[in-house]
């Protein structure tokens, strides 16, 4: 057990967005697509190392996605515990559209592209996960995790859209206002805290922004 947590009834999820990639650069479709680390997503997760050093995780998970696994690697190199890979923390799944420049897709489907960005909750795209069944996968992931390390530290590396589907749920925002700030910028932080004695999930931290954000 870390002695992070003065009180062992608590437990932390700190969710971790990966850092730049080639293809967020590039302004490519990524979804469940392999991409790697651009020399600034290594530089941005290298930065998050410092801010994470004193912190002793219990678990450590990461979405098996490549760009995870390198930020993994690098922002939490501290960290003795093995990298629980899981492919339930992936991205969401956007089928036709992922290895396809965003410019590219908006010409063909621009009502689509226009609910991915504006009206997500009736997105609608065949071969492509919509943000209702992403946000059930990454809440089944969520939840499994927090039963199974009660009162840990827990490290989680996933995506933008997973993470910020995990942290709306628990604020309670609908899916039609998902995009509203904060923005899950590459490598921020974010932090799910339980307490044993109310059981409900809180967010402490939100995309780098403690509690008022």
């Amino acid at each position: 057990m870390t002695l992070n947590n003065q009180r062992a009834n608590i437990t932390r999820l700190h969710l971790i967005r990966h850092g730049e990639t080639n293809w967020n650069a590039e302004g490519r479709i990524q979804g469940q697509c392999e991409s790697v680390l651009s020399e600034l997503g290594q530089q941005q997760a290298v930065e998050l190392q410092k801010k994470l050093a004193a912190t002793n995780f219990d678990r450590v998970f990461s979405s098996s996605s490549t760009r995870a696994q390198q930020t993994a690697a690098l922002a939490l190199s501290h960290c003795e515990q093995p990298v629980n890979l899981q492919d339930d923390l992936r991205e969401i799944m956007l089928g036709p559209w992922e290895g396809h420049l965003y410019a590219d897709i908006e010409k063909v489907e621009p009502q689509a592209v226009f609910a991915f960005r504006n009206t997500p909750h009736v997105f609608n795209v065949e071969g492509a996960e919509t943000f209702h069944v992403l946000q059930r996968r990454a809440l089944n992931a969520v939840e499994t995790i927090l039963n199974d390390c009660s009162g840990m530290e827990v490290a989680l590396v996933s995506h933008g859209v997973w993470i910020k589907s995990v942290l709306s749920h628990y604020e309670g925002r609908p899916l039609s206002r998902f995009w509203e700030p904060p923005r899950m910028h590459n490598c921020c932080h974010s932090i799910i805290e339980v307490s044993e004695d109310s059981g409900e999930p809180r967010i402490i931290r939100y995309a780098d922004l403690d509690e008022g954000f």
